[in-house]
């Protein structure tokens, strides 16, 4: 919860990478609080009231995800809106005659996009999904010490940055420090 709200404040692209390891870690434990708490909260050194918000936080995002009926698979619909207000507001920032930075930076990537969508099983509602799908297999294989090669990885840079660029401007809009309209 600690680090989601920070997450969620400072880069959007990683909240919703830590998320999804959220949901893989709630989904891993077979939905059992108990087992969330033992495995996660009880390793936090923390105050007693924090350790009960976490704990209120995590029965709350079990409950959310067998209502939304994501216990195989999927993702919490506030994520999936989340994603869509960035690919939004990416598809605003390529059409924008002041934002040609991040364009570069979006053509740099998307010579790795369509490859990485296409060798994909199953269907990506936009480009930035794609990306973080890709960054989140990305990371899982590192925690797995998997060998990655120098494609991949390049690939995955690229994604990284256009996502870092895109999280910073949705933090401009989201602060009214940036308008696109």
């Amino acid at each position: 919860m600690i680090i989601a709200q920070e997450k969620r404040k400072t880069n959007i692209a990683e909240f919703i990478l830590y998320m999804w390891q959220v949901e893989d870690l709630i989904r891993a434990s077979g939905f059992d609080f108990e087992r969330v708490n033992e495995i996660v909260i009880s390793k936090f050194d923390l105050p007693e009231e924090t350790l009960d918000e976490i704990r209120t936080w995590y029965a709350n995002l079990i409950t959310l995800m067998a209502e939304e009926k994501i216990v195989e698979k999927g993702h919490m619909s506030f994520l999936t809106n989340l994603i869509r207000e960035l690919n939004d507001l990416h598809l605003r920032l390529l059409q924008s005659t002041e934002e040609k930075k991040y364009q570069e930076i979006y053509q740099a990537a998307q010579i790795n996009i369509k490859p990485f969508m296409e060798k994909s099983p199953g269907s990506f509602f936009s480009e930035i999904e794609a990306c973080l799908t890709g960054l989140y297999g990305y990371l899982m294989l590192r925690l797995q010490n998997s060998e990655i090669s120098n494609e991949t990885k390049e690939a995955m840079t690229s994604f990284s940055n256009l996502l870092a660029a895109l999280s910073t401007l949705f933090r401009e809009v989201e602060e009214g420090k940036k308008d696109l309209s």
